[in-house]
């Protein structure tokens, strides 16, 4: 099918506070690309169109009044349905809580109603965030992947039907979406985004955003985080309430992963092409042949893949053991298969396999001293065809496994087909990082000044 250009709300904003439009009319032109879109990408679970309706009309005569609550007052959203809702079930693509509703809203959720924002519907998730898709289809290709575990966010902002949505990520969940679907997705640093009743209960779990814009994703994430926090423990983002402004970067470094091997030809010569152009804007660019450093990342994330499964694995154990003692027919077989890995483990293999991951990010939070982020690619190519899995995350592990902040930006292409490009920061740099992101797009897309 063709799909339109994603809407941005950071732009409606300004209309909105000039008078020019208002947050009721932009969610029925929402409404209208869900009414052309959902029946054949079915992103959504379930939505209250009368709920948004009545929440943007309120939306509207707040900013008419001059006094909105915040920049995304009126912003029309999706919400994994891994997270809850007050007032709409919360399933986790699981037939065990089809129809599950614990009557209050995830720290995520409460944090964008008081900031004005309209809660459409919840979008569709893989089972438990994992492995197992649950249908969505990608909107450029019916017969694609979507992406997983956040696969209705990404279609549903592909579709233009919201401007941004929660999903979540412990391996590639919200960065390989972005990247298939061609949206921006944006994975915090660990503890960036508070995650209280979002049912991911993983270490390098993130609450994060798929968006139409840079700049959509910023204030999502960072009025949230303002009213919120992090997760226990962590501060939370720290930031400009507006989205930060382009910072050109000194220098890049490349790190290829253990996914280049597997990558298609033709996203490693649009990952080579954009390299240059952002070394011939003047731009350092650097891999782990031109540094030792470098090198020494690699060798700590080769595996990445590997050790996030073990550590997810133990982690994962319950509650998967009590919803197998419940009805084992109602899990996948990936579901217990990740279960009797987990049955076998010990804590010591447990506590070998995280010192392993402080080690990775120690070395990796190295390279901060001589580059300003990484770039690599956000997926081995294009969407695959077929929706009995998600894809392949191995481009996205290692940003999870180090734990810092990761941006998928839709500034590359495959087969006439979205391909992200992913700019990595460094651990609680979430909005240097997307400063620098600016700076990526503008050189990419000829914006830049001078």
């Amino acid at each position: 099918m063709t799909i339109p250009q994603p809407i941005a709300f950071f732009p409606a904003a300004a209309d909105h506070a000039a008078g020019n439009d208002t947050p009721r009319d932009f969610l029925e032109r929402c409404l209208a690309r869900l009414e052309e879109f959902e029946p054949a990408v079915g992103a959504f679970v379930c939505h209250d169109i009368a709920a948004a309706r009545t929440a943007a009309d309120r939306s509207t005569e707040r900013w008419r009044g001059g006094r909105p609550l915040s920049p995304i007052d009126g912003m029309p959203l999706g919400i994994k349905d891994i997270i809850e809702t007050a007032d709409m079930p919360t399933e986790q693509g699981s037939p065990l809580f089809v129809g599950c509703r614990t009557g209050r809203d995830a720290a995520s959720v409460a944090a964008l109603r008081e900031a004005g924002a309209v809660i459409l519907g919840k979008v569709v998730t893989t089972e438990f965030a994992a492995t197992e898709p649950r249908g969505t289809r990608n909107p450029w290709d019916s017969e694609r992947t979507p992406g997983g575990s956040s696969s209705g966010s990404a279609a549903a902002v592909a579709c233009g039907i919201v401007p941004a949505a929660l999903g979540t990520q412990v391996v590639g969940s919200i960065l390989r979406p972005a990247s298939f679907c061609g949206c921006v997705g944006f994975k915090p640093s660990v503890g960036g985004i508070n995650r209280g009743g979002s049912y991911d209960y993983f270490s390098q779990s993130c609450t994060g955003v798929l968006a139409a814009s840079l700049e959509d994703a910023w204030l999502v994430a960072i009025n949230i985080s303002t009213r919120a926090g992090g997760d226990p423990g962590y501060p939370g983002l720290q930031g400009p309430p507006d989205p930060p402004p382009a910072h050109r970067p000194r220098a890049l470094a490349v790190l290829q992963t253990a996914g280049w091997e597997v990558a298609a030809p033709e996203a490693r010569r649009a990952f080579e092409a954009a390299a240059a152009r952002l070394a011939g804007a003047g731009i350092a660019i650097a891999d782990r042949h031109a540094d030792p450093a470098i090198e020494e990342v690699e060798d700590a994330i080769c595996d990445a893949a590997g050790l996030t499964r073990q550590i997810n694995a133990w982690e994962g154990r319950w509650p998967l053991n009590t919803y197998r003692n419940r009805d084992r027919s109602k899990l996948s077989q990936s579901a217990l298969d990740r279960l009797a890995t987990a049955e076998v483990m010990t804590s010591a293999d447990y506590g070998a396999a995280i010192a392993l991951r402080q080690r990775s990010r120690e070395i990796h939070a190295r390279l901060a001293a001589r580059y300003d982020a990484v770039i690599t690619l956000a997926a081995p190519g294009a969407a695959p065809v077929g929706l009995g899995s998600t894809g392949n995350p191995i481009f996205n592990v290692p940003a999870s496994l180090v734990g810092v902040p990761a941006l998928s930006l839709p500034l590359l292409s495959a087969g006439g087909l979205p391909l992200g490009l992913q700019v990595m920061g460094f651990a609680g740099e979430d909005a240097r990082l997307f400063a620098i992101g600016a700076a990526v797009r503008s050189e990419m897309l000829g914006t830049a000044p001078g």
